[in-house]
């Protein structure tokens, strides 16, 4: 779980940084206006917020190729003993199954 949780955010640390860089190049925060004022006061403050924004976007991206990635045998694999198997499972092993 561990090794699957660092997959996931350890290159979306890496893009993210690299979006936030190429984003403040491009903008300065402090120009960006809502409703006539100016969203954040500080650069620093902006810098930041960005950084997480794009690191959320980034892991959301990440954990769902991680999502996606899995083969059908692990997304179909029953976590319960044969013999604890609810009643009529087609994969119990007393033969109560209905397939």
């Amino acid at each position: 779980m561990m090794q699957r949780l660092i997959h996931i955010l350890w290159p979306s640390f890496l893009v993210a940084g690299v979006a936030d860089i190429i984003f403040t190049t491009l903008f300065d925060p402090l120009e960006i206006i809502y409703r006539g004022e100016a969203l954040i006061e500080h650069r620093i403050a902006a810098y930041t917020i960005g950084f997480f924004v794009f690191w959320l976007l980034c892991i959301a991206s990440s954990a769902m190729t991680c999502y996606f990635q899995r083969g059908a045998d692990e997304i179909n694999r029953c976590p319960l003993p044969p013999r604890n198997r609810p009643e009529g499972c087609p994969k119990r092993d007393d033969g109560s199954g209905f397939c």
